[in-house]
């Protein structure tokens, strides 16, 4: 398909007249180390001045291709025409009177469509706050409230935020956990059908995870027990682990039949960014509560909890909320990405997306025998790097194919419980010519080795 409308007038090219990082960068960065704690990390140390479509410029005038979106946050695009005007109007308007004490149009305008396009029939509410930890944390706690229970099922190689409650759901101990403890009580941790490390083979992971999944809540916890399930439909930070088919449906299914609240965690995988509106589609899973973030708005800060009626209308007045979720500015920038969405046809941009990407990946992965696994669905797609002729991850690796992408002018973010993913969001109006042109250096990064 074409690329979308709307595109920005940024010059949709990669360029390079500086090393990476240049000089002003590195001017900058000295500038960060003497004004922000090291535990603030950088991927890539140059600082954006603009960006737009599937750029990213620096301060030294590099013109960068950007396979990272800001984490899944810019789907749309940065800068993107429709939020820019949205939002210009807004913060002439009014910037802030808190929804809990002066409510306003646009913040009921998102909670209808929410309840209108995440998957499900049946009658919804939604409300607003401002991250996605924050938008998990308040589904654990709707959860608990509606069914009295406290028990939390969250699953390997999971990852869900860093608040207390939402770094306890997180799997991984390096940078997330460590030394962070005493943890949120009454969370466990069930297996994950991760079809690459499966040890029963691709064929049966789904069968065999889930009997364990289920059977270790059963024994160990009891579901009666059990609050909720929360789960990426597809792993995020993780290592974009896309569970092999049917195991997210047997879970929720298991869900009803024990009244626990399935929790869908679509923070990552939300708005368009995996070839479907929301990943759970994928399946036809319909979860009792969906919390997105990220591709929401964006690039400015709003999350949702979009779930059925039922739970969500036990809540006590007051029991929900927060000062600046849902702030004005960021609803109207949700809703020029939801009109982006359907106007450009993202969710086919995607799927076009991972049909570029994808053969090319996999051509990749027959002359590299690097390459373990190529993984993902539309336009959230990686590939896992391990030890030729084993399944050992190589984080080693990992770091330098990303090193060597970045110093020609390709941003690509790493990932994985091992540190051995090197995961591709590009944002969604990203041109062809740019894609193809960021896959060549991906190739003559690894095939560098």
């Amino acid at each position: 398909m074409s690329n979308p409308q709307g595109s920005p007038s940024l010059p949709q090219e990669r360029r390079l007249v500086t090393e990476i990082p240049g000089p002003k960068s590195k001017e900058l960065l000295a500038r960060k180390q003497s004004a922000v704690p090291p535990g603030i990390g950088t991927t890539l140390p140059v600082f954006v001045t603009r960006a737009g479509g599937g750029v990213l410029v620096d301060a030294d005038g590099n013109s960068l291709i950007d396979f990272g979106s800001g984490i899944a946050v810019t789907n749309v695009g940065n800068a993107a025409p429709r939020v820019v005007e949205r939002v210009q109007k807004q913060v002439a308007d009014f910037t802030h009177t808190c929804f809990m004490v002066t409510p306003y149009e646009s913040y009921v305008a998102v909670c209808e469509q929410l309840n209108r396009l995440t998957p499900g029939d049946h009658e919804k509410r939604t409300f607003l706050v401002n991250t996605g930890a924050e938008a998990v944390e308040n589904a654990v706690k709707v959860a608990r409230h509606a069914t009295g229970r406290q028990a939390v099922v969250v699953f390997d190689h999971g990852y869900h935020g860093r608040t207390l409650l939402t770094m306890t759901l997180t799997a991984k101990n390096m940078p997330y956990k460590h030394r962070f403890g005493p943890f949120a009580p009454e969370v466990y941790r069930v297996p994950l059908a991760y079809p690459f490390r499966w040890p029963g083979g691709r064929e049966n992971c789904a069968a065999e995870a889930a009997a364990q999944a289920i059977d270790a809540i059963n024994k160990q916890i009891g579901a009666e027990n059990v609050a909720a399930v929360v789960i990426e439909p597809i792993s995020g930070e993780g290592g974009f682990i896309e569970p092999a088919k049917g195991f997210l449906p047997r879970i929720a299914e298991f869900c009803r039949e024990n009244g626990i609240v399935f929790v869908a965690d679509e923070v990552q995988t939300g708005f368009a960014r995996t070839g479907d509106l929301f990943a759970c589609e994928d399946e036809g899973v319909v979860p009792d509560i969906i919390c997105t973030a990220k591709g929401i708005a964006g690039g400015l800060p709003l999350a949702a909890v979009t779930g059925r009626a039922d739970l969500l209308d036990k809540v006590h007045v007051g029991g929900l909320g927060g000062t600046y979720g849902g702030n004005p500015l960021a609803c109207e920038a949700a809703l020029a990405v939801l009109e982006s969405i359907e106007e450009d046809r993202l969710v086919e941009r995607a799927r076009h997306i991972g049909d570029i990407m994808l053969p090319r990946l996999h051509d990749m992965a027959e002359r590299y025998d690097i390459i373990g696994d190529v993984r993902g669905r539309g336009a959230m797609i990686a590939i896992e790097l391990v030890r030729p002729g084993t399944t050992e991850p190589d984080p080693a690796a990992t770091a330098e194919v990303a090193k060597r992408c970045h110093a020609e002018g390709l941003l690509a973010l790493t990932a994985g419980t091992y540190g051995n993913v090197l995961r591709f969001l590009p944002p969604l109006v990203i041109p062809d010519h740019l894609l193809e042109e960021g896959l060549n250096i991906l190739d003559k990064a690894i095939g560098s080795l």
